[in-house]
Parts: C-alpha cells; structure tokens; sequence
C-alpha cells in the first residue's frame, strides 16, 4: 500500500470509505454498508458475517490559488516591499493532487467475535508554492504523509450493543522547505535583503502508537446509534536539516554565526484525538437517513518548532494555536432496486486554523460539503462503490506581521487563497 499526501480540514483525513464518501460521511459511525467504517467506530464489524476485504482508493483534487499578495521586509533593515526572486516564472496555484488508499480485511472466528486489519492514511498534507513566489521565506513545499497499521476486534454483546477496540501503530513523514532571505540575516554584513537566497529543507520520520473504541446501539430494528473514538499520537519526528547558502552572502553568515550548516533535526507533534457520534434510521425498506457529528482535539497544535542538533542554530518556531473543531454530517440512503444503491449528503467541516495565525503551509478555512454516490452489487459476493464530493471554501485571507517576532528574518504576508476542491472516491468489496 502506497500512502499519499492529501488536502484536508487541517490535515485530517476523511476519505478512509468509498461507501460513506456518498454521504458526506455522514454514516461514518453507523455505516454497515460494509467493514471500512471499522476506521472511525471498530464496533460495526459486528454487522457483517463471514470474511471481508475492502480496498478504496480516493482521489483529492485541490485547487487553490494565491491572489493579491503583497510582503515587506522587516523595518529593522528598511523595510521595503518583497518581490518575486529573479527568473520567476511559477504560477500561485499550491493544490496537489493526491491518491490516498485504505484496505480493510475481516475474519468471523465465531458468531459474536470479529478481526479485522485496516491499513489507512488518516493525516497528511501537501501543499507546494512554487520557487522564486514572494512568501517563499515562510513556506515552499509541505509533506506529512502517515500510514496507520491498526488490527482490531469486536465483540457483539447480545442483540442490542456492540463493542470494538483497536491498536494503532501509526509511522509519520514529513518534509518541509522554505527559502532563506540570508540578504536580510546579513544586513550588518552588507546584504541585501531579499537578493540573496538560501533553502533549508527538513525531512524527519518516527514512529508513534495509539488506540480505537467503538460501541453502537440497536435499540430497536432499523436503529442505530454508533459512537467512536480514535486517541491521540505523539510524534517526535527526528531527522535532517539541510543547508543551500546560496551564491551570495550566506556561506559569510553562516561563518560568522556558525550557523546554517547541515545537522540533525527534531519536530514533536500531537496527532489529535477525535470522538465521533452517530445515528441512522430507515424510514422505510428502500429509505434510510443518518447523521453524523465528530469532535476533533486540535488545540494541540499550538506551534510548530523545530529543534536543531547544531547549538548554533536557533529553533525556527511557526505559531500555530488551532482551535478545537466541529464536523456535522447528514445523509440518505435510497434503494430502489436489490443491486443499487443511491446516497447523498452534505456537510460543514470547521477549520481549525484561526485567522490570525494561518501561514502557507495550511491556508485552511470552513469546508462545505456536497456528496453523491452509487453501490452496485452485481453478485453476492462483490460490492463496487462510488462516491464524489465538491467542497467549497471561502477566501482563506493570510496576514502574517511583525508583531510575531520570528518572522523578523521572513517578511510580512499578505494575500487571500481561493480554494476549492474535489473528491472521486472508488471502491472494490469481496465477501467469502
């Protein structure tokens, strides 16, 4: 399984089912249309008899454009307005298009007891500013890529409740770049700002581990109510940083200060928990409706530091301060015909990114969301799914000054992302 980079609200993933994807996941904790909600509630394996794999692969279309930008460099060396880097020639468009998988498999040892194995992507981000753009200094390329090894096991009680848990090894990596304004770092040496580029790359991985519970509620036929919850993970990403000086007066400041020379590198962070509650009922024998609300602990991501080996270098800290957040999801289900299923959904998917301190890493905002999809089943043992979704954001406005002081070295930014994005979600389901 490859494990790609995505666009998400923060940058947490959604798109773990094919199924669910038509409801705007909306039945992410009370879907049993097959195994791969097992990713939000472990419980749901219960609902399903026999083996099971299911293989989704969604694909993530953003587009996401940078407009009216403007940025200065800082007062302590005159100010004056930041300008594209000689031989620009990119565009402002950051979107990247990505493919993000997930596999589930189950076994039914007895008739109450479940296993089951997910290997999913549940965080990741990507986003890339083109060479040369004026907040080059803040950010170029952003890579988070996780793969989550997660065998789990449920256990149905008696007709009315269900419970599931989960272990989680989760393995994260990461690459972040950004240009270096060595112009303005060397001012007293004779620099000048904004003419003499450097780059700094950092590429860390670890390994972290965590858990899932899940338990749903059949109250009565045609009922339910499901409730999950996906813990955190710590990370404490460890690996290089390197060092481009450039042609102009970087390798002098980095001979004066001792700094800006190749070393070892660490960044920790929280993956955040979630707690997910749901609940479906069929109207009739073709009609069901179902609706979903998610909490997601992202306060824990207050700064994004990154300590360097070398004592010479001091940390390069980015505020972040997010926000807890809220996803509310409502969905229908309509089956007129034994082999095909019809869905659709809508959704508000909170950002967690506050205004004040969004960079070009994460330009987030409020996500809408609007979904349809179809299953066909053409024999009893094979499912196929699938699910779309258009997302539409608000401008997401950048305004980056001093009053932080660590980008006394990056300039000011200004500027407003136009974001939009698109979602094709397929999905393949064999029972035996």
């Amino acid at each position: 399984m490859i494990a790609a980079p995505a666009w998400a609200a923060g940058f947490a993933i959604k798109e773990q089912s094919g199924s669910s994807q038509g409801h705007s996941f909306a039945s992410a904790s009370t879907g049993i249309e097959d195994i791969s909600t097992m990713f939000f509630n472990p419980s749901l394996l219960t609902f399903h008899e026999g083996n099971q794999i299911v293989t989704v692969g969604s694909i993530i279309i953003p587009q996401a454009e940078f407009k009216n930008g403007s940025g200065t460099f800082t007062p302590a060396v005159g100010g004056g307005a930041i300008g594209t880097a000689a031989g620009f020639t990119g565009n402002d468009d950051i979107g990247v298009d990505a493919f993000v998988p997930a596999t589930y498999a189950m076994i039914s040892p007895t008739e109450d007891l479940r296993l089951g194995l997910a290997l999913t992507s549940p965080f990741g981000l990507r986003t890339t500013n083109p060479e040369g753009w004026i907040g080059r200094y803040h950010a170029l390329d952003s890579r988070l890529t996780t793969v989550n090894i997660s065998p789990t096991v449920a256990y149905r009680v008696n007709e009315y409740l269900s419970v599931g848990a989960g272990f989680v090894a989760q393995y994260a990596d990461a690459k972040l770049s950004n240009a270096i304004d060595f112009g303005t770092i060397g001012a007293g040496l004779g620099g000048v700002p904004g003419q003499e580029d450097g780059r700094a790359v950092l590429r860390a991985d670890d390994w972290g581990f965590g858990f899932t519970l899940g338990a749903t509620l059949t109250p009565m036929e045609g009922t339910r109510i499901g409730l999950g919850y996906r813990s955190m993970v710590s990370h404490t990403l460890e690996g290089d940083a390197n060092f481009d000086l450039g042609t102009g007066i970087g390798a002098t400041v980095s001979g004066a200060t001792g700094a800006f020379v190749d070393t070892g590198a660490d960044a920790s962070t929280q993956l955040p928990e979630q707690v997910s509650l749901g609940i479906h009922q069929d109207i009739t024998d073709e009609l069901s409706i179902m609706g979903e609300v998610q909490w997601t602990h992202w306060s824990r991501f207050r700064e994004l530091r990154i300590n360097f080996d070398n004592p010479a270098q001091d940390p390069s800290v980015t505020e972040e301060n997010w926000t807890n957040v809220w996803f509310f999801g409502l969905g229908a289900t309509y089956k007129p015909f034994e082999d095909w299923t019809f869905k659709a959904g809508v959704a508000f998917d909170e950002s967690p990114v506050p205004d004040r301190t969004r960079t070009p890493r994460i330009p987030d905002e409020d996500r809408y969301w609007i979904s349809g999809g179809v299953s066909y089943d053409p024999y009893d043992w094979l499912s196929v799914s699938l699910g779309y979704t258009h997302i539409f954001l608000p401008d997401a406005d950048l305004d980056l000054d001093f009053d932080d002081p660590n980008n006394a070295s990056r300039g000011s930014l200004e500027g407003t992302y136009e974001t939009s994005i698109d979602i094709i979600a397929l999905q393949g389901k064999i029972t035996f």
